[in-house]
């Protein structure tokens, strides 16, 4: 089998009548990638006008909310919370057994980061991470963007922003110890 007959791309060939080693596509035939509908140049990449987006692009954001955040979720679960930890501060299962600790989505300059900027992190990686770009599609990207949102938010949030009658709920702040030199 290693030493199977082949021509070489535009090539000669006596087998067809013109010559030719290489074919055209069969007629009626669509290139996969011919059969996707047209999407926004920000849906694919992250960016409008070549800066990174600031919102969602209209496909995602017209989208009920509910269920992009549970589609994120359920993504970010499977393909971040590894590194990431569940939420969102780096203390993953991989990073619990020797591997480098992601930062903290929970660090001001990540949630000040545009949302054009994480969708293009997951999608080409950055230091260690690796791309997601061929695992993860564009609409489950934004998803996973807009679930990371929601969790810097509610990690995030300023209790006292909260209305009373959900303050009533929160623990009782501890004070938290020094450690002695």
């Amino acid at each position: 089998m290693s030493e199977q007959p082949r021509y070489r791309t535009l090539g000669h060939s006596d087998f067809f009548a013109d010559g030719r080693a290489s074919r055209n596509r069969p007629e009626h035939t669509v290139a996969r990638e011919d059969t996707a509908p047209q999407q926004s140049a920000a849906l694919l990449n992250g960016k409008h006008d070549g800066k990174y987006a600031t919102e969602f692009p209209e496909t995602i954001a017209g989208q009920d909310p509910r269920l992009l955040l549970q589609r994120g979720q359920q993504r970010f679960a499977i393909t971040c919370s590894a590194c990431h930890g569940m939420l969102g501060y780096g203390d993953g299962m991989v990073v619990r057994r020797g591997f480098k600790q992601p930062p903290s989505f929970h660090e001001q300059r990540l949630r000040d980061m545009p949302a054009g900027q994480v969708f293009e992190t997951i999608t080409h990686g950055y230091g260690v991470m690796p791309s997601y770009g061929g695992q993860i599609t564009p609409e489950d990207r934004w998803a996973i963007v807009a679930y990371l949102r929601a969790l810097q938010l509610s990690q995030n949030f300023p209790a006292d922003d909260l209305p009373a009658s959900l303050r009533e709920k929160l623990p009782p702040t501890q004070a938290i110890a020094t450690p002695r030199s």
